[in-house]
């Protein structure tokens, strides 16, 4: 077990937490290739972003390709990740499997390797309703005492959006520590309901107008343009932390207007079905990952969706240069 996993608390979770993508070898696309992460890639993004002063990330997700890597390359990219941090960061890593005891073997040998802590969604084979919720998240708790747990939520991905009553029971399991919210008119209710023992984290551009909300406890947001570019949100946390809301509403309404073009015809639930593809788009746009082609199967999008995210990465990179730190 890392060293570090039993004194990482709710407290610890202040700024951003940026998930990380999988930077994916030449040949990724094919079934054949054996191991499609390019660690060299890895290890130059990872050592960027903490460099750039994000010091919590996460890996795993759904536009990270945690469910189209292997068990091998799990265990490569994590290594890869912690040997360049030096340290310097937090790493909670995405453990999500279709069942309870794949995901404790997973969770296991990642944090063996030096992971702090869990990125976990439910598994979505069947959608799972509040006593299963508990449940799970109890078991994962049990079976790695004193290893924190961020909860991945997101209605799209497992089948339903985690009820407000779940969050309070949940938040009573100590092993719990944040939550990533999708957001929603809910987010406010959910975070009055864990009263305090966990964190609820917006997305980047909704994290001023939460935290205008609810200055004391929004003190983190998530993000998925961290390997875009750290720039603009490290500027973001230091206007937040400051309680500059003018600068941090600027900063959001911005941030925004540089993610839109990601969202095909302005609706989530079209990026959601295609975000991978359109992930590594953004990438290209950016530039500072050498991002590589999606793994199978998820390799596809309509006409125009992987353009729309390399119009993001455009923007953002414009962003970097708009709202440097400091």
């Amino acid at each position: 077990m890392s060293s570090t996993s039993k004194s990482v608390t709710a407290e610890a979770i202040r700024g951003i937490l940026g998930i990380l993508p999988t930077p994916s070898t030449p040949d990724a696309d094919h079934w054949s290739c054996e191991q499609s992460v390019d660690l060299d890639a890895t290890a130059a993004m990872t050592r960027m972003v903490v460099e750039g002063g994000v010091t919590l990330l996460m890996t795993g997700g759904s536009f990270g390709e945690g469910p189209s890597l292997t068990w091998r390359e799990h265990q490569a990219f994590t290594d890869a990740i912690v040997r360049s941090h030096g340290g310097k960061a937090l790493l909670f890593v995405g453990v999500t499997t279709l069942n309870t005891r794949d995901t404790i073997e997973r969770a296991r040998g990642l944090i063996a390797l030096g992971a702090d802590g869990l990125f976990l969604g439910r598994p979505m084979w069947m959608a799972m309703d509040h006593p299963a919720i508990v449940r799970f998240y109890a078991d994962v708790a049990e079976a790695l005492p004193g290893v924190p747990i961020v909860v991945y939520d997101n209605e799209f991905a497992f089948k339903g959006k985690i009820a407000t009553d779940t969050y309070r029971e949940l938040s009573r399991n100590r092993a719990i520590i944040a939550t990533k919210h999708i957001g929603g008119p809910t987010m406010s209710q959910d975070l009055l309901a864990v009263e305090g023992r966990m964190k609820v984290l917006p997305v980047d551009s909704q994290w001023s107008r939460f935290a205008q909300a609810h200055p004391d406890e929004a003190t983190a947001c998530w993000t998925g343009n961290v390997a875009d570019g750290p720039e603009p949100l490290v500027t973001l946390a230091g206007a937040v932390g400051r309680r500059d809301w003018a600068l941090a509403d600027r900063i959001s309404e911005r941030m925004w207007w540089a993610q839109l073009p990601m969202f095909p015809g302005g609706k989530l639930e079209n990026f959601v079905d295609y975000n991978i593809p359109i992930a590594h788009g953004r990438l290209e746009g950016s530039g500072l990952v050498r991002s590589g082609p999606p793994r199978p199967p998820y390799l596809f999008a309509p006409d125009g969706y992987v353009e729309g995210g390399r119009e993001t990465g455009r923007r953002w990179e414009s962003l970097r240069r708009e709202f440097p730190p400091g």
